[in-house]
Parts: C-alpha cells; sequence; structure tokens
C-alpha cells in the first residue's frame, strides 16, 4: 500500500511539473505595453517561488522512496527509477524557471535604465532649449554676448555617453520585441528633438562667434580712432598754446 500511494505522489509530481512547464515556460508572451512586461515578471518570480517551495515535497519522497526500498528492494527499485526521472525533471524545470525569471527581470531593468536616460537627457534638452531662448533679444553689449556665448558653450559640451546608451538599450529591446512600438515612438521623439536642437544651438553659437568678432574689431576700432584723437587734440591744443598759425600747420592738423 505504501508503494502505490509513494507511486501515486511521484505520479501527481509528473502532472504538476507538467502543468508548470506549460503555464510558465510554453506561453508565447508579447510585451507590447510596461504593465505587461511588469506583470510577466511578478507572475515568474511567483512561479519561481511556486516551484522552488516544491523542493521540500520532493525531498520528502526521495526519502520516503529510500526507506522503502531499504524494506522491499524490489518495491523500492522501481520507485527509485521512477523518482529519478522526476528528480531529473524537477531540476530541469527549476533551471529553466530561474532562467526565464532572470531574463525577464533583465528586460525589465533595461526599460528602467533607459527611460532613467532618457530623462536625464530631456533635462538636458530642456536647458539647451532654455540657453537657445536667452542668446535671442541680447543687449548690444560685448559682455553681454560673450556671457550668452559662454553659456550656450558650456551646454554643448555635454558628453555623448546617455545618448549612446539610449540608442543600445533601446535597440536590445527592439531586437527582442520588448515595448517595441512603444521604445521606437519614444526615441523618434527624443531623436528628432534632439537633432532640431542641436543644429539650432550650434547656428547660434555660430552666430554669436561671428558678432562677437564684429563687435571685438568694431570696439578695436574705436579704441584706435579714440586714441588718435586724442592725440591729435593734444598736438591742436600744442598749436593754439604756441599761437600757431594755422596755414603753418601740416595738412593733416588743418
Amino acid at each position: 500500500e505504501k508503494a502505490v500511494n509513494l507511486k501515486k505522489d511521484l505520479a501527481e509530481m509528473q502532472e504538476w511539473m507538467t502543468q508548470a512547464e506549460e503555464e510558465y515556460l510554453e506561453k508565447d508572451f508579447e510585451y507590447k505595453s510596461p504593465e505587461e512586461l511588469e506583470n510577466a515578471v511578478e507572475e515568474m518570480k511567483r512561479a519561481k517561488e511556486d516551484v522552488l517551495q516544491k523542493e521540500v515535497r520532493v525531498k520528502i519522497l526521495k526519502d520516503n522512496i529510500k526507506m522503502l526500498a531499504a524494506k522491499v528492494p524490489s518495491s523500492g527499485q522501481d520507485l527509485a527509477t521512477e523518482l529519478n526521472v522526476v528528480l531529473e525533471n524537477y531540476q530541469l524545470l527549476c533551471n529553466r524557471i530561474r532562467g526565464k525569471c532572470h531574463t525577464l527581470e533583465e528586460v525589465w531593468s533595461c526599460w528602467i535604465e533607459l527611460l532613467q536616460y532618457l530623462d536625464l537627457e530631456t533635462a538636458w534638452l530642456n536647458n539647451l532649449e532654455q540657453r537657445v531662448q536667452m542668446t535671442e533679444n541680447l543687449p548690444d553689449k560685448l559682455d553681454a554676448v560673450n556671457d550668452a556665448l559662454e553659456s550656450l558653450e558650456s551646454v554643448l559640451r555635454h558628453p555623448a555617453d546617455n545618448r549612446t546608451q539610449i540608442r543600445e538599450l533601446g535597440q536590445t529591446l527592439i531586437d527582442g520585441g520588448i515595448l517595441d512600438d512603444i521604445i521606437s515612438e519614444k526615441l523618434e521623439a527624443f531623436n528628432a528633438r534632439y537633432e532640431e536642437l542641436s543644429h539650432l544651438a550650434v547656428s547660434r553659437q555660430i552666430a554669436l562667434e561671428q558678432q562677437l568678432q564684429t563687435m571685438r574689431e568694431t570696439d578695436h576700432m574705436l579704441q584706435v580712432l579714440q586714441e588718435n584723437l586724442v592725440e591729435l587734440d593734444r598736438q591742436l591744443t600744442s598749436y593754439l598754446t604756441d599761437r600757431v598759425d594755422a596755414f603753418q600747420m601740416p595738412q593733416e592738423a588743418q
């Protein structure tokens, strides 16, 4: 009777493993939304816990069959053979579910990381847009133009590492068919805004550099002219003080 019960337990265990494999490993999942992906991750975590909890039952079966084999070798030998099959299948099921759970957790982590990088780069784009707007309607002063140019250049020196991460993470998920529509839409919007603002910022940078160069040249010319006027004023004052007749002066002084 004990052998019959153990045989029944082994059959039930094998049936449960077959159902678990069908439910958790043989379904074709499509993750088209973050909610679907998150639910799948949680489901696989529960599946892993459920399977691992059966380890106690498997151990009890193993111990009982060993005890029976010691008392009734003939019955125990047949059960031991069935037990080995069950143990092998159980271990395989555990490994496959652990692997799938780990994969889904990695995919979810990849998605969260992508969102974080997008948030960082979006904040940078907002800052860049603000700096570009600050270059409009500047007062016609050298210091104001120079400060605006330096401010814009400091933002443009932003490293490209985050954008590289966004591209790689997004492509990894899309290649795996994970949230591909959502990610493609997000990346398209981000890249379009990045290209637009980058070109606008570089154009403003070039315009400010040219404006600054023109203002510096004009400032230099005014400074030279001022110095010449001062020198001319000194000479004229000297001529007047010495009561020199105008026709006796050099042509440029006249």
